[in-house]
């Protein structure tokens, strides 16, 4: 494997609307983000990836842009976004910014050219079909529920949507349109960026030509993925893209990859691979079911493991993942994770050392690092998401109560990675001195950066060690590039794996609540991290308490 600049870095995301507001309007901001670089860089990250901040309307938090060359002034200014940039590169670290390149805006300008001309340029940069009475052109579900098609306004012809009716998804087909998006990332990149995250990006191929599928639910529809399913070339548009692009600059890339194919994995983060790295998602999409959120089976330690094994074992040495806790599509990892009931400072640290020591880029989402939780719901009018708000239609449709309705949704809603970033025990979490855009999760005063900073035993105090020993001369060279092999694994609620370069490491978690018995393979020679206080040994047998995890050199 040829050695990368960002194979060695530890990556955070920051979700701009939560995390810190310099100006008081309730909404974080460019500025906020440049006012905690030096917080970032005394946790020892190095890349930023930065959930949208172009000018957008919002439908889906920024997920629909309306202008790919501008900040939206909610943010800050271009001159803002600019100066990030320059304050990063100050203190070595990267800055990542989203590509939401399968859909734009309704608010577009190409979309409105679309509407005025639907026969033009313009309205091949989008996928646009006659309107038929009673009848749609396929039936096809969009992930945010209901069909895909929408009425062109002003017309007789229907749009195609995979996301909300305001993101419209553009025409890869075209080659026209693929050059639009190749001169904005390079656009971005002549800026100083340190790359892209890509977002949903195996939506840009459709199956050709168009059909219906067989309906998986009640209301006629299928699921979107049936067809992606049967989609096949996607390779040359991103093959397209990464030689047009990414390549030019020795930039930085990680994909959105959903239901790849395990022969396409060297093609997509291989030697030549179409990106740098792509997010392993087999834990988060564990459990999931066709027929919604209320379906959904939880995860247990031991799926949670099988999920980690799983996933390296088929990436092996082909390249690199990014590894995943949470995001801000996913609820709280520590609330997801973590038994019922058991959540506390140690199970949450025991969580962060068996995710960040696997083999690949640890991503870690703001206020992971904390140990932020799911933030509790007593309204669905608290409720700002709008894939939440679809999933409890969906539950009650299904015949949930509204208090069983209302329980699904607020253990997998996506708002709970966005309420707002907790620094202090002040007002509004010392996120704004104004209104916040959405609540603050109330356990605030108890789970914050301040208290946590003056802490050495806090749980962002252990994610600063599990940095430092990635980074530790002495050890990087095997938690960076050494091969992963499980231990124990069939040992129930206890996770154990090697890691095995020019030296031999073992992790080893207690993952319940009761005190357990593990068997060493040999001596160790040293404890590099432990989330106790002591470690209890007799002979080869250690007696780990309840969540207890260590690091052992062997």
């Amino acid at each position: 494997m040829t050695k990368k600049w960002w194979h060695d870095k530890v990556a955070y995301q920051i979700y701009p609307k939560s995390f810190c507001d310099s100006n008081g309007d309730g909404i974080g901001d460019i500025p906020g983000i440049i006012s905690k670089l030096d917080y970032l860089q005394d946790l020892g990250v190095d890349i930023l990836w930065l959930s949208p901040c172009y000018r957008s309307p919002l439908a889906d938090e920024g997920y629909d842009i309306s202008d790919y060359y501008d900040i939206d002034p909610r943010f800050g200014a271009m001159a803002d976004m600019e100066q990030l940039i320059d304050e990063a590169k100050k203190r070595n670290m990267y800055i990542l910014m989203d590509l939401v390149v399968n859909h734009c805006s309704d608010e577009h300008e190409w979309f409105r050219k679309a509407c005025e001309d639907p026969d033009g340029k313009y309205g091949n940069y989008f996928y646009l079909r006659d309107k038929k009475d009673g009848e749609l052109p396929t039936n096809w579900r969009s992930y945010f529920g209901g069909p895909v098609w929408e009425d062109l306004p002003g017309t007789d012809k229907q749009y195609l949507h995979v996301f909300h009716k305001k993101q419209p998804d553009l025409n890869w087909e075209n080659p026209e349109l693929r050059e639009e998006v190749y001169k904005n990332i390079n656009w971005w990149l002549d800026k100083g960026l340190g790359g892209f995250r890509i977002d949903a990006i195996i939506n840009i191929k459709k199956a050709l030509p168009f059909r219906s599928y067989e309906p998986d639910r009640k209301d006629g529809l299928c699921n979107i993925r049936t067809m992606l399913k049967e989609a096949s070339g996607i390779g040359q548009f991103l093959g397209e893209m990464r030689d047009r692009t990414f390549k030019n600059y020795d930039a930085f890339s990680v994909g959105e990859v959903f239901d790849e194919k395990p022969e396409e994995i060297p093609d997509f983060i291989g030697e030549n691979g179409y990106f740098s790295s792509m997010f392993d998602f087999n834990e988060t999409i564990f459990g999931s079911s066709e027929k919604g959120w209320y379906d959904a089976k939880p995860i247990t330690p031991d799926d949670y493991k099988h999920c980690c094994f799983e996933s390296q074992k088929k990436i092996g040495n082909i390249g690199f993942l990014s590894n995943i806790i949470e995001n801000h599509d996913e609820p709280r990892g520590v609330s997801r994770y973590i038994p019922e009931g058991d959540c506390c400072v140690r199970s949450k640290k025991l969580l962060a050392a068996l995710n960040f020591m696997l083999r690949g880029l640890p991503f870690i989402y703001q206020g992971q690092e904390i140990g932020m939780e799911n933030v509790p719901l007593s309204s669905i009018d608290e409720v700002d998401d709008i894939s939440t708000l679809d999933e409890y239609q969906v539950a009650l449709d299904a015949g949930l109560t509204c208090e069983e309705a209302l329980k699904v949704a607020a253990k997998f809603s996506r708002d709970n990675a966005r309420t707002p970033m907790q620094w202090s025990d002040e007002a509004n979490a010392g996120f704004t001195e104004g209104k916040p855009w959405l609540k603050v999760n109330p356990n605030y005063t108890s789970i914050n950066v301040k208290s946590q900073m003056e802490d050495p035993d806090s749980v962002r105090s252990f994610y600063k060690e599990l940095i430092a020993l990635r980074k530790n001369p002495e050890y990087k060279e095997t938690v960076v590039y050494g091969a992963l092999e499980p231990y124990l694994e069939d040992t129930h609620n206890l996770m154990a794996y090697y890691r095995k370069g020019d030296k031999t490491l073992l992790v080893i978690g207690n993952y319940q609540m009761e005190e357990q018995a593990a068997r060493l393979p040999g001596a160790y020679k040293k404890v590099l991290l432990n989330n106790c206080p002591e470690l209890s040994e007799d002979g080869f047998t250690l007696r780990l308490s309840g969540y207890q995890v260590v690091i052992l050199e062997m």
